[in-house]
């Protein structure tokens, strides 16, 4: 049975949804306070945090980048505020997914599961393998390295800190070096879903990747926008700093 941490300050909203998860196997921890929360979880050590945005003493925007500090687990924003602004901040802010409250509780339910598989794939690659495999774990180009086997990344001898699904996306992008990967085709590996025209997740999440490896913003040059077709990881970029 998968371990939820929620952290909704409504009584009725967390036991209606706690009672249904729990009928499929997701046992649920409802905390009321967001400035609770964080000790919560530490002792609960749970799959997946889920997070209320409006909460009494610490909001959930303020939690989930709090948490991203010393929390590798994924994290969903479920809220009733349907705002586009909100939607981008919580993915700048390392949240997985931003899930309104009146999304079908099977939707979410579905959703919920796709994030714990993801999560269970990511602890099971960080297994010991041989050693053959393990050098199949370490890329490097130029100054970045980024190794899968400890989840490390680092570029000019600074270590990089990635959540676990920017850490995806890079080691994803790296392993086709030289190649286009469109949205979908990432969308896909990563989230086990369809790009549908409108989710911009994964453009959020590049912007964070260039930003973190010194990037260029107007002018990315490491990893580039082609324009019409998605993102290349260009391999000869990583031998001078910006």
């Amino acid at each position: 049975m998968n371990k939820i941490v929620f952290v909704e300050d409504e009584p009725e909203v967390g036991s209606l949804i706690a009672a249904y998860l729990g009928r499929h196997d997701i046992e649920v921890i409802v905390e009321m306070r967001g400035d609770r929360a964080e000790a919560v979880i530490a002792a609960e050590k749970p799959d997946l945090v889920m997070l209320d945005i409006m909460l009494p003493g610490k909001d959930g925007m303020t939690l989930c980048r709090d948490l991203r500090t010393h929390w590798q687990g994924p994290i969903v924003l479920l809220t009733s505020l349907d705002s586009d602004m909100n939607h981008i901040l919580a993915l700048e802010m390392g949240a997985q997914d931003y899930i309104l409250k009146t999304t079908p509780p099977a939707v979410l339910l579905a959703r919920l599961r796709l994030h714990l598989r993801q999560a269970q794939q990511g602890q099971s690659d960080e297994l010991p393998t041989p050693v053959a495999a393990q050098k199949q774990k370490l890329l490097r180009f130029g100054s970045l390295s980024i190794d899968a086997l400890n989840r490390e990344v680092t570029l000019f001898g600074e270590q990089i800190t990635l959540s676990t699904a920017d850490f995806d996306l890079l080691w994803e992008l790296a392993s086709h070096a030289g190649q286009i990967l469109n949205r979908d085709a990432l969308l896909k590996t990563l989230r086990g879903v369809s790009y549908d025209g409108l989710d911009r997740s994964i453009d959020v999440a590049i912007s964070r990747l260039r930003k973190k490896l010194h990037d260029s913003a107007t002018e990315p040059f490491r990893i580039k926008t082609i324009r019409n077709k998605g993102y290349l990881f260009a391999p000869q970029a990583w031998d001078t700093q910006a």
